[in-house]
């Protein structure tokens, strides 16, 4: 039975506010735009554009939707309130029990054949946020055109719902980590991870993922793996700066302990659908680096074969490795939505872009950091190699080189006007960097030579402009973005 949360009727017909979904679902404020008005509006939409058009998973004998939520506040209440509205509309709902993470709902909404997945979260977002993401029957984000016609249909006036529990009969529990484990378990050799010398930790940064890692492997040593729906103030991407105890952790323990040192460490975000990485020195390992590193392992030591398709913002240097491997390689707009529409259609090998969000052959089409975490390790494990040593392999492929970012919190005036001037090809130079040459598929990307670029997009979900670079170190990359933030500022540009 659904908890009391969701035992209110929503029947005041105002005029509200129009309900947009971003790059990544649609995201808001708890408690400003994020309502439960909002969601169950939301949901109307959802359930309209399901019961009119069933041929977007033809095998379901009846519409049904799976439905989750990760460890944000309010997680289990918006929840209810999606499972209260399908049901009264007829459609089934299969309702996790507990949070969960993104891949375990997109998992799900593929092994049950349901028409639809729904999970409640913002992601990577702070915690003030709450999000509501759209899942297909394929096990994927939905694709854009169908997002699209379900944004359509949301209604602007609240929802009348008859009956505050909705149809009880409709709705059924399950366990979804359960079954997300033991389709870890049957793709994975964890007796080979176990067996390996290394020393592992993990970091959820409070997210949905930690009680995973937990349980098929014990002898991770784990961070923030509690419940703190604030995720003790800071924000749940799994990016270099967010994730500076985890890096001291590793650096400490080589220093201090002669007999045991952390040989890998990995972290994923607020759904765990994005991961970040740590070699034995404690220095991070970004996207860029992760997927090459995959693409490596799926080719040279798997056999494995397929096209990739990357994100704009994924560093150029996967072209080498593409060429290197007799691989097809597609970039498109950033999104994963993007990636999964072509995934879902051919034979892909990798999909991946620069925040952390990968997928690859042999698991549904959806971004998932523990998959692409246990991945490597097991990559690490079987080849009795360190991560280093992994990296360098593919050096010897690509050329070494280091990637930043940095998120420029600007107001909408400079933000604008930086973005106009990108649009008006006003800029020929960042400080001493000369511009060769420009792409613009998705932002704004600066190639200066000898393998260095700048990239400018705004976000589409938070008020920040992003920068990202790319150069031959780490110190240098830096000084990229410092000369492109100074540009972008510059009321003259």
């Amino acid at each position: 039975m659904l908890s009391n949360h969701a035992n209110k009727s929503i029947s005041t017909l105002v005029p509200m506010d129009k309900i947009k979904f971003g790059t990544d679902g649609w995201r808001a404020i708890i408690g400003k735009e994020f309502t439960v008005a909002n969601v169950a509006r939301v949901t109307e939409g959802v359930s309209k554009w399901l019961l009119s058009d069933q041929t977007n998973n033809p095998k379901t004998s009846r519409l049904s939707v799976v439905v989750g939520h990760d460890c944000r506040f309010g997680g289990e209440l918006f929840a209810e309130t999606v499972a209260q509205v399908l049901s009264e509309r007829g459609i089934k709902v299969f309702l996790a029990k507990g949070f969960v993470s993104t891949p375990m709902i997109s998992l799900a909404t593929k092994k049950y054949n349901a028409s639809l997945g729904i999970i409640i979260t913002a992601s990577h977002n702070p915690a003030s946020y709450n999000g509501f993401k759209l899942k297909g029957p394929y096990g994927g984000p939905l694709i854009p055109e169908h997002v699209a016609a379900i944004e359509n249909l949301i209604p602007d006036e609240a929802v009348r719902m008859d009956s505050p529990e909705g149809n009880q009969a409709s709705v059924e529990f399950v366990d979804l980590e359960k079954m997300y484990i033991k389709h870890i378990e049957k793709h994975f050799d964890l007796k080979a991870i176990r067996r390996s010398k290394m020393n592992l930790a993990y970091d959820a940064m409070y997210g949905a993922g930690q009680n995973v890692i937990k349980k098929i492997l014990p002898e991770v040593l784990a961070l923030h793996c509690e419940y703190n729906p604030s995720f003790h103030g800071t924000s749940p991407e799994p990016i270099a700066k967010n994730l500076t105890e985890l890096s001291s952790l590793i650096k400490n323990l080589k220093k201090k302990q002669k007999k045991y040192h952390i040989s890998s460490a990995l972290a994923t975000d607020g759904d765990a659908d994005r991961l970040g990485l740590f070699d034995s020195s404690g220095n991070f390992v970004d996207s860029h680096h992760i997927i090459l590193l995959l693409i490596h392992y799926l080719c040279k030591y798997k056999k494995m074969k397929g096209k990739v398709v990357a994100a704009f913002s994924v560093t150029p240097r996967i072209k080498k490795i593409c060429d290197h491997y007799g691989l097809e390689l597609q970039v498109v707009k950033i999104g994963f939505k993007h990636i999964c529409g072509i995934m879902i259609a051919e034979d892909i090998l990798l999909g991946g872009e620069e925040s952390g969000g990968i997928a690859i052959q042999g698991h549904i089409p959806e971004r998932d950091g523990i998959w692409m975490g246990l991945t490597l390790w097991e990559f690490m494990a079987k080849s009795a190699k360190t991560l280093e040593e992994l990296i360098q392999e593919v050096y010897e492929i690509t050329g070494s080189f280091a990637f930043e970012r940095n998120d420029l919190h600007l107001t909408e005036e400079v933000k604008n006007r930086a973005v106009e001037n990108c649009k008006k090809g006003k800029y020929d130079s960042f400080g001493k960097y000369q511009i060769e040459r420009m792409e613009d598929l998705d932002g704004w990307k600066y190639f200066f030579g000898h393998d260095e670029w700048l990239m400018i997009r705004a976000s589409g979900t938070e008020p920040v402009l992003r920068t990202y670079a790319e150069s031959s170190s780490q110190k240098k990359a830096f000084g990229i973005l410092n000369a492109a933030k100074k540009t972008l500022l510059r009321n003259d540009a």
